[in-house]
């Protein structure tokens, strides 16, 4: 006979916190999102902790490298998606782990005698306007000169014209050697008031370029997620298909993460992925996995060694899985137990196993919520697809803008890969729609209202910090009536075309 739980599933919005005592030093000014992404041992630290509670989704119409270096401007970490060719998810990694290092790699390289054309057109591919001129057009060729656009005027030159001719040579380029620290590579551009700094080796071999615009952003993005050379954090997703080609193309790429994209995570297929990791890399790969609602899924994914397990069937708003198959679960009672196992399985074993909630945000207070119940932190896909840094269309619609959104499970991104039904090649039915979200801008201001809402909440319960606000929280179910009350009622709002009358 079938099991039968004796409960309802429930969701976020069924949950209201109840408050708590704040004392004077609980402002928001002062509440810490800092949170682990990877399981570290009891007494230990994380390898990887993000230093806000959110990530972005395995998708096309959401992660690429446009948005990993946003949000991890902004101190978390976007997984770029995997249903791309391994190289093409690969060279999006490498451009992250690229676009900021406190020692950045050359990827604008000339020699000497080419000419203003060849700059032009290396200045359409890679936006970069510092080039250098080294004796053999590498990276890391004997330095010779610089260019800049302080050097050239494109409408009173010969695009023939050598660069050779118009270049800084290097005697008037100031430079460092090789094992100057970030500090005093800062420092000497300061002083000099340069814009790149070029760093050579005794041979006058380039290198790499410390660049003014990565302090200024420094000082701009105080939350911003480094590695342990000032590179940008960057998360990618895998499958249960190509693993084998995939991980090691991500790891020489230098990614920083890995997690799992599959519907459904209970699965040998996942063990077989994680295992193939810790085969060939041991712990120095950090992947996560999922998904699951249970306390059994939990078990089974910490057991097979992933990093950190994610949260949810069915429960995005793309997602129809719930209605195409009938499997899922309420996304704030799944996360409730497996948070519940989590701990469980700290209290055994001495390991902190994080927990991710994927799926079932509709508004900013749901991720507050998550993070009461448990979660250690949240993938959002519908609420970063809106900004401008996601890679999908911006179009107008009934006279009001929005971004185009496709879940995994639609015929459109044709993510077969996700699904682990041995050797099939296609979808036969589909699990999520294409749609339309409202667009909403930039993702920094967006992103910097929803967690003043969340700092906010946590001081209203008495917390400064992740770990303590899921200490003290107090939550209550509320009646479908109470849900009403909650909302405006009982008003007109006010329509700003309205003329008074006088």
């Amino acid at each position: 006979m079938a099991f039968y739980y004796n409960e309802p599933s429930h969701t976020f919005s069924e949950y209201l916190l109840v408050p708590g005592y704040s004392s004077a030093q609980c402002i928001p000014a002062n509440a810490s999102l800092r949170t682990p992404i990877t399981k570290f041992r009891k007494g230990e630290e994380p390898a990887i902790s993000m230093n806000i509670p959110l990530v972005s989704a395995i998708m096309q119409s959401v992660s690429d490298d446009n948005m990993a270096i946003a949000l991890a401007k902004e101190g978390g970490i976007s997984f770029i998606y995997g249903s791309q060719t391994v190289e093409q998810q690969a060279e999006m990694v490498t451009r992250v782990k690229n676009y900021k290092a406190g020692f950045v790699s050359s990827d604008s390289n000339v020699r000497p005698d080419q000419t203003l054309a060849d700059i032009l057109v290396l200045k359409s591919e890679t936006g970069h306007a510092t080039v250098a001129v080294t004796d053999d057009g590498t990276a890391n060729g004997k330095l010779v000169g610089i260019v800049t656009s302080r050097d050239y005027r494109v409408s009173r030159m010969d695009p023939a014209t050598r660069i050779s001719e118009f270049m800084t040579p290097i005697e008037n380029v100031i430079y460092a050697k090789e094992g100057i620290s970030l500090k005093e590579a800062n420092n000497v551009i300061w002083d000099h008031k340069l814009n790149a700094l070029p760093i050579l080796d005794n041979n006058q071999r380039l290198v790499a370029f410390v660049f003014r615009k990565d302090y200024d952003s420094h000082k701009e993005n105080p939350l911003e997620l480094l590695d342990t050379s000032k590179r940008y954090i960057v998360g990618a997703g895998i499958n249960t298909k190509d693993f084998a080609e995939r991980v090691p193309a991500l790891v020489e790429a230098g990614a920083d993460i890995l997690c799992i994209d599959s519907s459904e995570g209970f699965s040998e297929w996942q063990k077989l992925t994680i295992e193939f990791i810790r085969k060939n890399y041991g712990d120095s790969v950090k992947v996560g996995a999922g998904n699951v609602v249970d306390r059994e899924g939990f078990r089974f994914l910490a057991e097979a060694g992933a990093d950190f397990v994610k949260i949810g069937i069915g429960g995005g708003s793309i997602c129809i899985t719930r209605e195409t198959k009938g499997i899922g679960r309420g996304q704030a009672t799944a996360v409730i137990e497996v948070a519940k196992a989590r701990d469980e399985y700290f209290e055994e074993t001495g390991i902190y196993v994080p927990i991710c909630s994927d799926g079932g945000i509709v508004h900013d207070y749901h991720i507050t919520l998550a993070l009461a119940m448990g979660a250690d932190f949240c993938m959002l896909g519908r609420y970063f697809s809106r900004f401008d840094e996601s890679p999908t269309n911006k179009v107008m619609v009934n006279g009001n803008y929005m971004k185009e959104y496709w879940g995994e499970g639609s015929a459109r991104a044709r993510n077969w890969q996700r699904y682990d039904m041995g050797g099939a090649s296609k979808l036969s039915f589909e699990e999520g729609v294409d749609s339309y979200v409202p667009y909403a801008g930039s993702l920094h201001d967006n992103l910097s209202i929803t967690l003043s809402k969340v700092r906010s909440t946590m001081c209203n319960c008495g917390a400064l910090s992740i770990p303590e606000f899921q200490s003290n929280a107090r939550l209550t179910l509320v009646s479908s009536v109470s849900i009403v009350e909650g909302g405006a009622h009982d008003v007109v709002l006010k329509d700003n075309n309205i003329t008074p009358v006088k």
